[in-house]
């Protein structure tokens, strides 16, 4: 038998959306001491005499009533009041009624007896409104700190955290709407915040052990089950109900040592298929009605740019830099719109990193920077008899590291043109700086700061205000540095897009192949590749004397003929 009894006896927590006042615990105790071996042992004494013949009615009759007594069960309602043989007898008389809840309970014991008495026998409850609930969380509290010690002042908080109604008003000292930010707080107000505040209801299912013949004594009440639940519809139990687990074991003090078997069951009733149903159409109505809500507040439509006109959107991130000289590196950057393209008012088209200390990966030192930035660019084009691709946004940046002393020096510069296919890309950038030969501008480097600089940092690249045909750098000393590793997350949106995708037309002008930049990518290249290739050949045929070329042009024909 003692295999079969359970030793779990912790609580156990539930949340509950539907009202506590549907809660339903069926209690079940029975003794399993010796006294109920021998009174089963009478009984079948009995019925052995009973066929013989040689019994009294009378002892058959006192030993059922005993029988009765070592068994009970009740089914017991949230804040439901049952009440005990010694509340019975201590409420029968009106004198010592001091508190309208004790003038309650006296109508309400003397409404039983005119009834016939109560159902209960053993069995029976404390509310959340009756003097034992006080006292057995005070006792809880004391068991938690030693005997002679004093409690504290959260301590005495904390035991009369417990309130029994919801609408209780709020503690002196909690903050005001108005003032959310206690800049001087005052003692008092430091004590009262630190209290928790949420109500608390508890109901305690008792039982009366004792003897049979001597109900109602105090020192033979046990708790059989601790029940509370907040404000939040979170539900307390302790001990948790049985499920598939064995029964309790409960032992009585004293001479007489009792043992008893404690069952708890949820006895609730369950929901209905239909007021399932109800209740999920209902929560999907409200989603709904909440989902179109939101739509009311953000749209259902994209904003859709005018016609002719693409936007791009890229979000990017500096990911780090490596194969720099100095530590404490950071990255100045902007954003360069050729002809035709545009941003919005107010957006900055540039910006700073931090400044990052570089670690030792491999045989590099790299800065790992992870700074995001985002751009929005709008594209128009003017010219549709041009046949040449636009030219993409460009961004520049220049690599900077500091010293000691805050003062700076340039590490190098590079640029990356924003890519013409939608998507994400990985892009790694090799950098540059001017160098100016001889000891005494490495020393000045060193100590002092500073080193030659570009005045215009396009001229990495092409610079967009350039109108020229040559770009020459004859002469001028660079040495290669580090590099930068950037991630762009590229997105071009425009309405050419959606009406190619309607009418499923073909994309014949420049202005209507917008969308298509992503599938000419490679055709762009080849155009760029194709354009410097022509300059060389020109370049290098004006170099060539007159009567070489005479003599060229010349034999190609014949060659041809």
């Amino acid at each position: 038998m003692a295999d079969g009894w359970s030793s779990d006896t912790g609580e156990a927590v539930y949340r509950s959306r539907d009202a506590v006042k549907n809660l339903k615990i069926r209690v079940r105790i029975q003794r399993v001491t010796s006294t109920a071996v021998l009174s089963q042992q009478l009984q079948q004494q009995v019925s052995a005499q009973q066929e013989r013949g040689v019994i009294e009615l009378s002892t058959f009759s006192s030993q059922t009533r005993s029988a009765d007594d070592d068994e009970e069960e009740q089914m017991v309602g949230w804040q439901e009041k049952l009440f005990s043989q010694f509340e019975v007898d201590f409420f029968r008389m009106e004198s010592v009624c001091q508190s309208p809840l004790d003038s309650q309970y006296h109508t309400e014991i003397m409404a039983l007896e005119r009834a016939g008495g109560r159902r209960n026998r053993r069995i029976f409850t404390y509310t959340d409104y009756d003097r034992f609930t006080n006292l057995e969380e005070q006792h809880s509290q004391s068991l938690m700190t030693p005997s002679k010690a004093t409690p504290t002042f959260l301590a005495e908080r904390m035991a009369n955290i417990r309130h029994r109604r919801q609408e209780r008003h709020p503690v002196e000292g909690t903050v005001p709407k108005a003032r959310p930010v206690i800049w001087e707080p005052s003692e008092e107000f430091v004590k009262n915040s630190h209290v928790i505040n949420t109500p608390v209801q508890t109901m305690y299912i008792m039982a009366d052990l004792g003897p049979n013949g001597k109900l109602g004594q105090k020192e033979n009440e046990h708790v059989l089950c601790t029940v509370k639940v907040d404000g939040n519809g979170v539900i307390t139990i302790k001990p948790d109900f049985n499920n598939t687990k064995g029964p309790y074991r409960l032992e009585t003090a004293g001479e007489k040592k009792e043992v008893w078997r404690l069952t708890l069951e949820n006895a609730s009733a369950g929901i209905s298929p239909e007021e399932k149903e109800r209740e999920q159409r209902m929560y999907k109505d409200l989603y709904v009605r909440h989902r179109d809500y939101l739509n009311s507040l953000v749209g259902q439509d994209f904003e859709m740019p005018p016609p002719g006109i693409l936007r791009l959107l890229v979000n990017g991130e500096i990911v780090s830099a490596k194969g720099y000289e100095y530590d404490n590196l950071y990255i100045h950057f902007f954003l360069e719109l050729p002809n035709n393209w545009s941003s919005v008012p107010f957006l900055a088209l540039s910006g700073v990193t931090q400044t990052c200390r570089t670690r030792t990966l491999g045989k590099d030192n790299v800065a790992f920077f992870s700074h995001p930035f985002s751009f929005e660019a709008f594209f128009r084009k003017e010219d549709e008899t041009e046949g040449s691709l636009p030219q993409w946004p460009v961004l520049y940046f220049k690599v900077l590291s500091l010293d000691f002393w805050q003062r700076y020096r340039t590490e190098g510069y590079g640029y990356l043109v924003i890519p013409a296919t939608p998507g994400c890309h990985s892009l790694n950038c090799s950098t540059w700086r001017p160098l100016q030969c001889g000891t005494v501008a490495e020393l000045r480097r060193f100590f002092i700061g500073g080193a030659p600089e570009l005045e215009d940092s396009s001229y990495v690249h092409v610079p967009g205000t350039f109108k020229g045909d040559r770009l020459s750098r004859f002469g001028f000393r660079t040495e290669t540095t580090g590099s930068v590793s950037f991630t762009l997350h590229c997105m071009q949106h425009a309405r050419a897009f959606v009406d190619a995708g309607k009418l499923k037309k073909k994309r014949q002008s420049v202005l209507d192949q917008l969308g298509g930049y992503s599938q000419q990518g490679s055709v762009y290249n080849v155009l760029e590749a194709f354009q410097r290739a022509r300059r060389r050949m020109q370049e290098a045929r004006e170099s060539l004397p007159r009567d070489l070329i005479n003599t060229t042009t010349t034999l190609v024909p014949e060659s041809s003929a």
